[in-house]
């Protein structure tokens, strides 16, 4: 395969999956404001905002730090500065790290739902507990009315 195929792929995979997750995040801002009547998109879900805005600053601004490196390399070693070799680097650079993340993440929700760790909001056991709350509340209201 070419190395200009390759970066084509990179470029498409990496599009994709970013337009794929920022689509998502506006589609459910969207639906929730119509559903709940939501007027203000930045008090109600500025978190998700700020996180997408962080991201794709972030992932600039690793593009340009990634181009001056790839610049400097190529020519300390006298070799031409090629886009498409640049774009291979970068697109590898960032799928490793989205890979990591990505695994990291899946681990986290997997054993989450299979361990308990006592008292974390992640963990099986709140829900148990939140029960057992709910019917300790509920018998003394009914003790109190009786």
């Amino acid at each position: 395969m070419s190395p200009a195929t390759v970066a084509v792929i990179c470029v498409l995979v990496l599009a994709g999956v970013s337009l794929y997750l920022i689509g998502a995040m506006l589609w459910h801002i969207r639906s929730e404001k119509r559903r709940e009547g939501i007027r203000k998109a930045w008090k109600n879900f500025g978190l998700s905002l700020v996180f997408c805005i962080l991201f794709l600053g972030s992932w600039a601004a690793h593009g340009l730090v990634e181009w001056q490196t790839y610049k400097a390399d190529q020519r300390a070693h006298g070799e031409q500065v090629d886009t498409v070799s640049f774009i291979n680097e970068f697109s590898q650079a960032t799928l490793e790290n989205w890979q990591s993340e990505f695994l990291q993440l899946f681990s986290f929700v997997v054993l989450a739902a299979l361990f308990i760790h006592r008292g974390s909001a992640e963990s099986k056991d709140s829900d148990e507990r939140i029960e057992q709350i709910v019917k300790r509340i509920e018998k003394r209201l009914e003790e109190k009315g009786s």
